[in-house]
């Protein structure tokens, strides 16, 4: 048997044979060693005899008294020697004290392992999470005489009725965007409300306005924080529904007049030849041209020049056509299309999406169990974990009565505070993670139908900031690679293109921060931005390639940063 050294010298890896775990539940290795002796079966689900006819050779099996075969024996000398082989194995297959196997294998938690399924740790998770809330309901009846306590549930109930009421006018103010298009759409192809002129700007004027006032009317109304932050939210989710919506239909429209205007192609009314612009999607995330025609008004008689003036028109048809097939611009620009578009658990507008045949009303049914059950955590994580180390810290920094603590005593109330709310942040994270992309967006996609239910790839595994703002929200990334990065790329180049994207996204999140606790500080937005030096550094061949590593670096930077943004904005 060959050695390690002889196998590398030979080029051969001596990783080759290392047995990897399988990506499914393992079987017992004791039960699999009984069910194997009784059954005569080696490793590869093989009688001993088999094995040893089919490989030539039973040096796994052979206890060192066999003397090897020649090649060129007569075959009657390989039959008595496979005789005496299968002999052997039916004595050992007999043997009462049952045996252990010993092989060249890996652990599970190796990173040369091939098992990713460790559904029954998510389990353990709701598991611990069962677990904090009986002891956390138990030490309260204690204390107070009540499970819960009651400082932010009376906050749900406080002025609902106005945030209903502004949230369905909310929703309902979006349709004005169709009536723009209307308008672009209906005017002359070089007109003042064409949507490359007069449309598009319309259409950002309004975005701007809109916004404005619905963030501004829950600070006249003067809301809680709660219901401040689920209408922010959604007025943001709105925002960049109506966004998309508009401009990939105003492209539509622009692509339309274009091809209307090839039926009257000719050397006096000239038409626009140039190559269709292709907008993004999900199987083209850049915008790109088709191929480029060489129509021209000197050769318009010419069979070729026809035929690129045939597939000009072909590129513009198929751009106002769904992928799937079924619709065609302008038949979307209903009621209906809007309304349903604005229920899809997506931010990107498409004509048509790929739907399931059923809904699944047990899994819909779950899925909004387990959003309260989420949202019922958050709030006991909140009061019980967050809410008082703020309280306690509050009261120190800014005492009513006598005079703040020196800065050296100030500094090390404000590290303490953070320390306190690591762990429950780190929950915090964790369960607004779950309940938006997994249980409300998956409630919405069974009630639309809708199939790609693809909201998030394996960001836990992320070794930098880029790989994890890719990742962990693919609605939101898919919506900033479409309609900002795409979009300022062709102008702006790679790099400035994605500084504005990450400038963008820094604004939306300082703009919660600012809801939620009523301060402008700037801290979110400088943590936000901070995140490219930091993928610089990343990148560097000292630190790049070094998964682990990095792996604990990120985990390690998001808990201590929401930690100490929410110090800071608070307590600062």
């Amino acid at each position: 048997m060959s050695s390690s050294a002889d196998l590398v010298a030979n080029g051969v890896d001596r990783h080759d044979h290392v047995l990897r775990p399988r990506p499914r539940k393992p079987q017992h290795s004791a039960v699999r060693a009984l069910s194997r002796a009784s059954s005569g079966e080696n490793m590869d689900g093989q009688t001993p005899s088999s094995a040893a006819f089919e490989n030539g050779s039973a040096s796994g099996l052979a206890s060192g008294r066999s003397t090897p075969v020649p090649e060129n024996a007569p075959p009657s000398v390989k039959s008595l020697s496979s005789a005496r082989k299968q002999a052997r194995a039916e004595n050992r297959r007999r043997r009462i004290f049952p045996s252990t196997d010993f092989e060249s294998r890996v652990s599970h938690f190796d990173p040369e392992s091939d098992y990713r399924d460790f559904h029954g740790f998510f389990n353990l998770f709701w598991i611990g999470l069962f677990i904090m809330g009986i002891t956390t309901g138990l030490r309260n009846m204690k204390d107070t005489g009540f499970p819960l306590r009651f400082q932010i549930w009376t906050l749900f109930t406080i002025k609902l009725w106005h945030l209903a009421v502004a949230d369905a006018l909310m929703v309902g103010s979006t349709i004005v965007s169709l009536g723009i298009h209307w308008m672009s759409r209906n005017a002359p192809a070089n007109g003042v409300l064409a949507w490359k002129k007069g449309g598009m700007a319309l259409q950002s004027i309004y975005q701007v306005a809109w916004f404005a006032f619905w963030v501004f009317l829950p600070f006249y109304l003067d809301w809680t924080w709660t219901a401040q932050v689920f209408f922010l939210l959604h007025t943001m989710v709105l925002l960049m529904k109506m966004h998309s919506w508009a401009f990939y239909n105003g492209h539509l429209c622009e692509t339309e007049k274009r091809l209307h205007s090839l039926d009257n192609h000719s050397r006096n009314s000239p038409s626009d030849l140039r190559p269709a612009y292709l907008y993004p999607s999900a199987e083209r995330p850049e915008p790109t041209t088709a191929p480029k025609s060489r129509v021209s008004l000197s050769d318009e008689d010419n069979e070729k020049s026809a035929d690129e003036l045939g597939t000009l028109r072909e590129d513009l048809a198929r751009e106002l056509t769904s992928p799937i097939g079924n619709v065609t611009y302008p038949a979307n620009l209903t009621l209906a299309n809007c309304g349903d578009y604005l229920l899809c658990p997506t931010l990107c507008y498409e004509i048509e999406y790929p739907r399931l045949e059923h809904r699944n009303w047990i899994s819909l049914i779950s899925k909004i169990i387990a959003t309260f059950g989420c949202i019922f955590l958050l709030t006991v994580v909140s009061e019980e974990f967050i809410l008082p180390v703020l309280t306690d810290a509050a009261q120190k920094l800014h005492p009513v009565l006598g005079a703040p603590p020196p800065m050296s005593e100030s500094l090390l109330i404000l590290l303490e505070s953070i320390s306190w709310l690591l762990f429950p942040f780190m929950l915090t994270f964790l369960l607004v993670f779950l309940v938006i992309f997994e249980y409300v967006l998956g409630a919405f996609a069974e009630i639309t139908r809708f199939a790609d239910r693809h909201f998030y790839s394996d960001w836990w595994n992320s070794t930098d900031w880029m790989e994890f703002s890719r990742e962990w929200n693919i609605p939101v990334y898919s919506f900033l690679r479409r309609h900002v990065y795409s979009a300022s790329r062709p102008h702006l180049g790679k790099s400035r293109a994605t500084v504005i994207t990450f400038l963008i996204s820094a604004v939306g999140h300082e703009i919660v921060m600012a809801c939620i606790t009523k301060k402008i500080r700037g801290y979110g937005f400088i943590c936000q931005m901070m995140q490219l030096p930091i993928f610089m550094m990343q990148n560097t061949k000292w630190v790049r390639g070094r998964q682990t590593l990095n792996n604990v670096f990120f985990w390690a930077s998001m808990i201590l940063g929401l930690s100490l943004i929410c110090a800071l904005y608070v307590l600062v």
